[in-house]
């Protein structure tokens, strides 16, 4: 949001200005509203929620970090709060609500709608990050005795109550889903025609346990603008939209990265010092230890080092290279993982891929740094030492960041723990080990 906006609106809040306000809020998206009211000082944002319409409130809420919804929520006050609650989509209730204490929770509840509060004390009995935890009861069934017009009818009436009118849920007696009805579907149809002859009768649904990254991969997988979503008994319950699912993917994608870099739980830009630095600290004491193992192996081929000191020089390349193209096949295996079924031949097909893969890289950078050895020093056998032990420490490297992220996946662990630091300091470990073997065996000839 412009500094030049954010005076020009704290001029006419100050002023009472209220009418200037309200049409030029009425211009901003959701997203600016929640920059705006951030931006302005606490006596400023009091007014501006004031003066802000309800249901802009509730949309502004749901653009807002945890800690300054509360803030909202409690300059509102209890019976403000539970009419701007009832205009938000349940699901954003529902999970705005989930990490606050459960007197608290009933205080909000008790303040919305009857009908609306019911529907989200039911949808946060669901367990998180399942599709009955996402969903939403803002859509439009009918029933498949329906005709055309009756069904037209119904989605006028309810058009600005739903949430997406891409699609019409038909349903049978029983409330089970029995077929979908695309918006297309009915302006191509007879005004007088069943729905019933003009429905898609295979209609793919998820359950409301289903995992969110389940309910992700089939809306990616189909191009689904939807999801609906059903009970044990198979009766239609709400739906999930692509849009919960954009935020779904962005949340899952920012937990491996997470967990990739080895911080563990979320750190942000306003994370205190202290909160971040325990946060990240038990991996990286876990590798302090771990990389101990390091300079064993070096002590342990100190003669070898003392005789050749041009070994050294090349020692940090070979580590580091290494680890580079473990974390790059690590990356890979995990975002692969998002959006492909692990089956016997899809691993059979990466790590022969990788394997590939390194293969060519080694061959070359291996080739490269032999003859950068070779030209420096002038001993061929010490190059060949050198591009040897780089070209089987890029195989090592490539093989332990596809496996051992494959290996936790199937022990039911998130494989995105199989973090940078932990690939990147065991292959130091491989590479050390590979390099100075080859050396030792090599010593009398590049003395």
């Amino acid at each position: 949001m412009e500094q030049e906006s954010v005076l020009r609106v704290e001029t006419w809040l100050k002023e009472g200005k209220k009418s200037e306000f309200i049409s030029f809020a009425d211009e901003l998206q959701p997203y600016d509203l929640a920059q705006l009211f951030e931006n302005l000082s606490e006596k400023h944002q009091t007014r501006f929620l004031l003066y802000l319409p309800l249901e802009q409130i509730s949309l502004l809420l749901g653009e807002l970090p945890k800690e300054t919804q509360f803030l909202l929520l409690n300059k509102l006050g209890i019976e403000k709060t539970g009419k701007v609650m009832d205009l938000m989509d349940n699901d954003d209730v529902a999970s705005l609500l989930e990490e606050i204490d459960p007197e608290k929770v009933e205080e909000y509840l008790s303040g919305m709608d009857d009908e609306e509060s019911t529907i989200v004390r039911d949808m946060m009995n669901y367990p998180p990050e399942t599709a009955g935890r996402l969903m939403t009861d803002r859509f439009v069934w009918i029933y498949k005795d329906y005709t055309v017009r009756k069904a037209v009818n119904k989605l006028k009436e309810f058009a600005e109550y739903t949430e997406i009118i891409n699609y019409l849920y038909v349903i049978d007696d029983k409330k089970q889903i029995a077929g979908v009805v695309s918006y297309r579907d009915l302006l191509l149809a007879d005004i007088e025609e069943s729905i019933e002859n003009i429905m898609y009768h295979r209609v793919l649904s998820v359950n409301v346990q289903t995992d969110q990254e389940e309910v992700a991969k089939m809306i990616e997988r189909y191009d689904f603008a939807a999801i609906p979503v059903v009970d044990d008994e198979e009766k239609l319950v709400g739906i999930v939209t692509v849009d919960d699912m954009l935020d779904v993917v962005i949340q899952e994608a920012n937990e491996d990265i997470e967990k990739m870099a080895a911080t563990g739980k979320t750190i942000d830009f306003h994370t205190n010092a202290w909160v971040a630095a325990f946060r990240r600290i038990p991996w990286l004491i876990l590798l302090l230890f771990i990389g101990l193992i390091s300079g064993n192996i070096i002590s342990r081929f100190e003669h070898t080092l003392h005789s050749v000191v041009a070994l050294t020089y090349f020692m940090p390349m070979i580590a580091g290279m290494t680890g580079n193209i473990g974390t790059q096949s690590l990356a890979v295996v995990v975002r692969g993982l998002v959006s492909n079924d692990l089956t016997a031949k899809t691993i059979t097909k990466l790590i022969g891929r990788e394997f590939g893969v390194s293969l060519i890289i080694g061959t070359i950078c291996g080739v490269l740094i032999a003859l950068v050895a070779y030209l420096w020093q002038g001993n061929p056998i010490l190059g060949f030492v050198v591009g040897g032990s780089l070209f089987l420490t890029l195989i090592i490297g490539t093989l332990a960041g596809t496996i051992i992220p494959i290996i936790l996946y199937k022990c039911k662990v998130d494989p995105a723990i199989a973090s940078g630091p932990l690939i990147t300091t065991l292959n130091d470990i491989f590479s050390l080990i590979v390099y100075f073997g080859i050396a030792t065996m090599f010593l009398s000839k590049i003395m």
